[in-house]
């Protein structure tokens, strides 16, 4: 939705598709004036739509799209600048999800022999620019696998600064109770972090805290993750909300205890847009936590958890002192103002040089042709095969 806003800001007509069902907690895009249309995979109507359209800028949401949509955008809007939005780095996610569950060491090279590595760093190459959410992450990729920066863009969130007349209308340390973690149980981490705060967290919270309770928020919750719900200890499982800055702005203590992902983590951004005090692993904090007040920074031990958050929850010096280092973090690092000029400055630079960045991307260049000959004739044929099956 910040792109979306971006683009709108600056005049663009957007139009946009997708392959997922509509749904009833969808974004509102029509009241936007934007153009929405259902994509069919492996089939030949999106070329069709890209002719009649013929756009200026085609941003992929993930790699995965990229993937199944990138070499159609090459063959029939050839003259179209391609971003990817990388959302986060997926193959770094699953690489350090794969050490977690193996109890070892996430390491760089275990990364770079990932098979998603490459396929999301070949995607990466075959566009003309790429956004990336986190330092980190734009490190990790100029340093380790020494992709140009010309192909890449830190772009974290954009937001609007948070000026005093909203702090002064934040509810105060006393006003607030209780503690929450928000997200959706489509997301493995998530579901990681809930059953480590019921098994081990908690209990050390609730322990000295015996009149709080947590509240978890999230869509798609299994029902695995519903069955934890246990009021008698207030460990309370909401599920989904439909508006999460309600519960946000009043909770005393958001938790955010991660133990493996990537990117930056949008609740723990959301809590700092409330005035609300995050506890945070060094995982939950990555893009941000070199600004960081580290009394909000845990490792991952249970215990330094639990007493951070307790720490937090019970002395307003220290809340308010967290409370404010989130004011500055957002004014400072996501200031919609600023990112707006950087991105529009980018592809303005890409557009009117943009055959010779193709021309200077060798790799990207070779890739897209393996692309266009493997994948293109792949989804060819099974778009033909459905034609004839259908018949």
């Amino acid at each position: 939705m910040g792109l979306v806003h971006f683009f709108l800001a600056g005049g663009y007509s957007i139009s946009f598709g997708s392959t997922a069902k509509k749904s009833d907690q969808a974004a509102s895009l029509g009241k936007l004036g934007i153009d929405t249309i259902n994509l069919q995979l492996n089939h030949h109507s999106f070329d069709a739509y890209l002719q009649h359209l013929c756009p200026d800028i085609v941003v992929f949401d993930r790699f995965i799209t990229e993937e199944q949509f990138g070499w159609r955008v090459t063959e029939f809007a050839p003259n179209a600048i391609k971003i990817l939005d990388t959302e986060d780095l997926h193959s770094l996610r699953l690489s350090r999800k794969q050490a977690f569950e193996n109890v070892s060491d996430f390491t760089i090279n275990a990364w770079i022999k990932n098979e998603l590595t490459k396929r999301e760093v070949a995607s990466i190459y075959r566009c003309d620019l790429s956004l990336i959410i986190s330092e980190f992450e734009l490190q990790l990729l100029e340093e380790e696998l020494k992709i140009p920066s010309t192909q890449l863009l830190y772009l974290p969130y954009m937001l609007e600064p948070i000026d005093e007349a909203t702090i002064n209308s934040w509810i105060p340390f006393n006003s607030r109770e209780n503690l929450m973690f928000i997200g959706t149980g489509k997301h493995a981490p998530n579901i990681d972090a809930i059953k480590w705060l019921h098994s081990e967290i908690w209990p050390l919270i609730r322990k000295q805290l015996p009149q709080a309770e947590l509240h978890i928020y999230g869509s798609y919750l299994p029902q695995a993750i519903l069955e934890l719900d246990q009021p008698e200890n207030g460990f309370m499982v909401r599920g989904w909300i439909a508006d999460a800055a309600i519960p946000m702005s009043r909770v005393r203590v958001n938790l955010v205890p991660l133990r493996y992902g990537a990117g930056i983590k949008g609740k723990f951004i959301s809590a700092m847009c409330r005035g609300t005090p995050s506890v945070v692993t060094m995982i939950g904090a990555e893009g941000v936590s070199g600004h960081i007040q580290q009394t909000a920074i845990s490792n991952n031990k249970a215990a330094e958890f639990a007493e951070k958050a307790i720490d937090i929850y019970t002395n307003s010096n220290q809340w308010q002192t967290v409370q404010q280092n989130g004011v500055d973090i957002i004014n400072d690092q996501f200031d919609k103002t600023t990112f707006y000029k950087i991105l529009s400055d980018r592809i303005a630079q890409l557009a009117s040089d943009l055959d010779q960045q193709r021309t200077k991307n060798f790799i990207g260049a070779m890739l897209l042709h393996h692309t266009m000959a493997g994948s293109k004739y792949l989804a060819k044929w099974i778009a033909s095969k459905n034609v004839h099956e259908a018949d």
